[in-house]
């Protein structure tokens, strides 16, 4: 049998969402933790980063805002090219599942989003690998919205999840609001939290 991995996944780690000036920035502790802390623990080990990114331009039913334009500042992300994959997944809404028509293209109209699972899927295991011999970490934002999303749809596909507890954060960056999710139904059905000192003794 082959020996589990582990992967981690960064979901949403760009300027619109982490740095001030960004359209949905709120300060959270994460941010410090993962530039500071994980990624040279990281790079140190040779572990690359798979990541899931947003475009999240209009048209996007049931949310209003137009945000992470691909080719503009809030697109970029905080992960490093030396610290990830090239091979990034880019969604259109919450859920990883979902894209669009010229994702990623500054040059082309986004058009509405799509479900895309198979293309999703393929990517997941191309990339992660296959459920049965692979543990998924995930860290970034938010707890309460695409990070919770992407840990259930990587459950539905079979997978066990962890979500680093100091990688993450709420939208609002409160720390109560984060301890309650973490550990309270329904997140704990799709996901397990892990803390870093535990962490970092498996890899």
């Amino acid at each position: 049998m082959e020996i589990c991995k582990i992967k981690f996944i960064a979901v949403d780690m760009q300027y619109d969402f982490t740095r001030p000036g960004g359209a949905c920035y709120f300060p959270r502790p994460c941010t410090d933790f993962i530039k500071s802390i994980l990624l040279p623990a990281l790079s140190e080990r040779g572990i690359r980063i798979h990541e899931i990114i947003a475009d999240y331009r209009q048209p996007r039913p049931g949310d209003p805002r137009d945000i992470c334009h691909p080719g503009e500042w809030g697109y970029r992300s905080e992960i490093p090219d030396e610290a990830k994959y090239d091979d990034i997944w880019i969604k259109s809404l919450n859920s990883p599942s979902w894209t669009r028509v010229n994702a990623g293209d500054p040059d082309g109209a986004g058009g509405l989003p799509i479900a895309d699972h198979e293309n999703f899927t393929r990517w997941l295991h191309k990339g992660i690998g296959i459920p049965d011999v692979t543990k998924i970490v995930l860290f970034g934002l938010t707890l309460d919205c695409c990070v919770f999303c992407t840990a259930q749809d990587l459950m539905f596909r079979g997978y066990d999840v962890l979500i680093l507890e100091e990688g993450t954060d709420t939208r609002s960056g409160d720390g109560i609001e984060k301890e309650y999710l973490l550990n309270k139904p329904p997140l704990i059905y799709w996901a397990k939290p892990i803390r870093w000192d535990d962490l970092i003794i498996m890899l």
